[in-house]
């Protein structure tokens, strides 16, 4: 009976087998995990988190986040004798993203149609750095900083998505503040990292008393 049970027993166990052992599909793939990380890397229009990446290639986060930083050292030229390719793996904005190097920046620009033309005006730039050191601002705040109507400006940046309106104030007034978006084009990972500048531009209570004054016979 016990050889019969053994027997019965054999094709079950050849059925079942040790899942530990199963590789995983990335290394029956050529390049494996850096591969995919690449393949990703080049369609991706914003920065991939880890997490992301992780989930996607269902390793963890550790891996892929060793496999990222190995790749960003490769393409810099470290660890051998390759030299450094025409772009760049930053971490920035709480993800990874592929970008042209900078010492190629003349001859990209030159390739891309129309980048004199996108370029923001002064008005828009200053507007724009109003809100990056002192946000939230209102409308109102922009344009007495400013000293002339801050409409026009605002409505370019939101069209560049570089601003979103938040919560109003607590008179009711639209807010603006800086988007993820001016992040990557930066280079940034947060707002901090700007230079010090904040404590030139006058706060708003500041900004509304000195203007009560002026008002004064």
């Amino acid at each position: 009976m016990s050889r019969q049970s053994d027997q019965a027993q054999q094709p079950d166990q050849a059925q079942q087998p040790d899942q530990a052992q199963q590789p995983h599909p990335l290394e029956l793939q050529a390049g494996g995990i850096r591969a995919a990380l690449e393949a990703i890397l080049a369609v991706a229009d914003l920065p991939v988190t880890e997490a992301e990446f992780a989930a996607v290639l269902q390793l963890p986060e550790d891996q892929v986040r060793q496999a990222l930083e190995d790749l960003a050292q490769d393409y810099e030229g470290q660890g051998g004798l390759k030299e450094p390719r025409g772009f760049e793996l930053r971490q920035l904005a709480g993800g990874w993203r592929l970008y042209s190097r900078a010492d190629f920046s003349p001859w990209v620009s030159r390739f891309v149609v129309g980048a004199e033309q996108n370029k923001l005006s002064k008005a828009a730039l200053e507007t724009l750095a109003i809100i990056a050191y002192q946000q939230p601002a209102t409308r109102a705040y922009i344009s007495q900083v400013r000293g002339v109507s801050a409409d026009g400006p605002l409505r370019k940046l939101l069209q560049a998505g570089l601003i979103a309106q938040t919560l109003p104030d607590p008179s009711g007034a639209h807010q603006y503040v800086t988007t993820d978006s001016l992040l990557q084009k930066l280079g940034l990972n947060s707002l901090e990292e700007l230079p010090d500048l904040a404590p030139y531009l006058p706060e708003p209570a500041d900004l509304g008393r000195r203007l009560d004054l002026e008002d004064l016979p």
